[in-house]
């Protein structure tokens, strides 16, 4: 009897953890805000004002596992809370199932000057591979970004 009830309670236990992980999560929708929320304070606050903020790990535009970046149209990136990351070329590297997530994004930028792209990439809350779709948007020479990790239902 034990052994039903502690087995029950880890099953609800994880299930609640899944939840609470679910709810901590942005959303595709919340990635797309961020990004037209991200290019008001650009157009406002000037290029080096918008880049110094994109770049800081505890900025304005850091929520939970959602976080604005930007790269120039060549793929170098400009703003990023990843120091890191910053003044890298990272056109020609792929996700882990090989695609060029970021010649595409560079693409969309220069043909339609906003959209989705989808890839696959290291959450940084879960450290697992996960579905991950961006929203792009053109301002000038910079393209402005911010993805969401998919929930399973949402990668039918």
């Amino acid at each position: 009897m034990f052994r039903g009830v502690a087995g029950t309670l880890l099953v609800i236990l994880f299930a609640m953890m899944g939840l609470a992980y679910a709810a901590e999560r942005g959303t595709p929708e919340e990635a797309k805000m961020m990004v037209e929320k991200a290019v008001v304070y650009l157009n406002e606050q000037g290029k080096d004002q918008a880049l110094a903020e994109f770049n800081k790990p505890d900025g304005l535009f850091v929520k939970g596992d959602l976080y604005v970046f930007a790269y120039n149209m060549d793929g170098v990136m400009v703003g990023h809370p990843n120091p890191k990351l910053i003044g890298v070329n990272l056109l020609d590297k792929t996700d882990s199932k090989g695609k060029l997530f970021r010649k595409e994004i560079n693409e969309l930028a220069k043909t339609k000057g906003s959209g989705w792209v989808d890839y696959t990439y290291l959450n940084p809350v879960s450290k697992q591979e996960e579905p991950k779709t961006t929203y792009i948007q053109r301002v000038d020479d910079l393209i402005i970004c911010c993805g969401a990790y998919k929930l399973p239902a949402q990668n039918q």
